[in-house]
């Protein structure tokens, strides 16, 4: 049962294929070696950039530096993605993982100032992973988990690919949650997190229907290629 249900909570998201992915016992993770990095990595630097700034909430974007470092990471798995994909070099599931997890670091980077800026009603006028120190602290913990999910994931079993795919709900969610706060029933309504939740629920739904959906469009591109072979 938890195969089938997180086989088609990555369907549409993912190829899926065994050989570029990993696993928890006997389960595959819904995901790629590569998007688990993404997703994971996202969910991550959030926790890790709440935790640096807290208890503020910066809603200005990286400064230089930091945005300087944010599009190296992000060009990194688009180095690895693109001329593996073009048969210029060969990669492995720990570079796919790397790379995701760099990748899922930036995009976080850069996803928390707009959703400080749009949900909450007080948020500073802050850079994120400002001052330098912040940035240094953020970029540490990727080793880390790099090591989490490489080694550490597959010895909870099920577990892992459970977590992952909350990690990818999670992602599509706060993602979703920036484009919900930007209506003015949710815009900068939020004092505490409780105060959020029905934007998070909407947003939620909206996570559920781009899974569903991007599952049905797999489903009929791939029913299309067996008629037509």
């Amino acid at each position: 049962m938890w195969q089938t249900a997180l086989h088609w909570l990555g369907y549409g998201l993912c190829h899926q294929l065994p050989e570029r992915s990993f696993f928890g016992g006997t389960v595959q993770v819904p995901v790629c070696a590569r998007d688990t990095g993404i997703y994971v990595g996202f969910i991550v630097s959030m926790m890790v950039i709440g935790l640096l700034h807290r208890p503020g909430r910066p809603k200005e974007f990286p400064g230089r530096a930091a945005f300087t470092v944010v599009l190296l990471m992000i060009a990194a798995m688009g180095f690895d993605g693109v001329t593996s994909y073009a048969g210029l070099r060969t990669t492995t599931n720990d570079l796919r993982l790397i790379t995701g997890i760099l990748a899922g670091y930036a995009m976080s980077a850069l996803v928390v100032p707009m959703l400080n800026d749009e949900l909450w009603i007080k948020a500073e006028k802050q850079r994120v992973l400002s001052p330098a120190p912040r940035l240094i602290m953020w970029l540490a913990t990727v080793p880390l988990v790099f090591a989490g999910v490489r080694w550490g994931a597959p010895l909870i079993g099920v577990a892992y690919p459970i977590l992952t795919a909350f990690a990818i709900v999670g992602t599509l969610t706060a993602v979703n949650l920036v484009i919900v706060s930007l209506f003015p029933f949710f815009e900068r309504k939020a004092m505490r997190l409780v105060d959020a939740w029905p934007a998070i629920i909407v947003a939620l739904v909206l996570s559920a229907g781009e899974i569903a959906a991007s599952a049905a469009f797999r489903s009929g591109i791939e029913a299309v290629a067996g008629r037509v072979g």
